[in-house]
C-alpha cells in the first residue's frame, strides 16, 4: 500500500470550518502553504472529504480510494509551488489532479488485465491503453452493483467465488450482475466484449 500522508485524517470539524471562507482567505492559505509546506495540512483538512468522495465514487473500493486520495495530496504538495492563483477555486485545480490520478489508475488496471491475459502476447499501443481506460470509465456509469462486480472481477482479478463471499451474494447472483454489466458495456462499445467464467 502506498505511503499515507503524514498529516493523517482531517483534524476537527471546527478546524475545517475555520479553513472555509472567502476566496481571499483561501488565496492567503494557499500562499502560506507555498511558503511553508507545513501549512499544507490546513489545505488537506479543508479538502480531504471532497477529494476522497470524488475518488471513491470512481473506483468503488475503499482501500484503493484511500491510496489514490493519498497520491492526490502527495502530487498536489509537490506541484503547489507551481500553482498560480487566478481567482479559480483551489478545489478545481485539486480535483483536476484527482481526475488525472484516477484516470492513471484505470489505465494501469487496464494494462495489468492485458498483461495477465491468456491471450497471445502482443504489443500494447497507447491507443489500446486509452481504449481500455475509456472502457473502465464506462463502468462507472453502470448500476452500482454491476459496476462493483465488473471492477472486482476484471480490475482486481477476483474470482466469482471471492466476490460472492465479499458481497454476501450467491455465485449465481454475481454471475448475473457480471453478465448484465458486460452486456451494457458491449452495447456502449458496439462490439463483442466477452467475460471470464467462474
Amino acid at each position: 500500500m502506498r505511503q499515507q500522508m503524514a498529516v493523517g485524517k482531517p483534524a476537527s470539524k471546527a478546524a475545517r470550518q475555520e479553513a472555509l471562507g472567502s476566496p481571499e482567505s483561501e488565496r492567503l492559505l494557499v500562499q502560506a502553504a507555498q511558503n511553508d509546506p507545513s501549512r499544507f495540512a490546513e489545505l488537506y483538512d479543508k479538502h480531504f472529504e471532497r477529494v476522497y468522495a470524488f475518488v471513491a465514487r470512481r473506483v468503488r473500493n475503499r482501500d484503493l480510494a484511500e491510496d489514490l486520495t493519498s497520491d492526490v495530496f502527495h502530487k498536489t504538495l509537490a506541484a503547489l509551488p507551481r500553482f498560480d492563483w487566478r481567482g479559480i477555486p483551489f478545489a478545481v485545480w485539486l480535483l483536476r489532479i484527482a481526475a488525472n490520478v484516477v484516470t492513471d489508475q484505470w489505465k494501469q488496471a487496464a494494462k495489468e488485465v492485458s498483461d495477465d491475459s491468456h491471450e497471445p502476447v502482443v504489443d500494447v499501443t497507447p491507443e489500446d491503453v486509452e481504449q481500455r481506460a475509456q472502457l473502465f470509465r464506462l463502468v462507472n456509469q453502470l448500476p452500482e452493483d454491476q459496476g462493483r462486480v465488473v471492477v472486482m472481477r476484471f480490475a482486481e482479478g477476483k474470482t466469482v467465488r471471492e466476490i460472492s463471499h465479499e458481497l454476501g451474494r450467491t455465485e449465481g447472483a454475481v454471475k448475473q450482475l457480471q453478465f448484465r454489466g458486460l452486456q451494457s458495456l458491449r452495447a456502449h462499445f458496439g462490439e463483442k466484449f466477452g467475460g471470464k467464467n467462474g
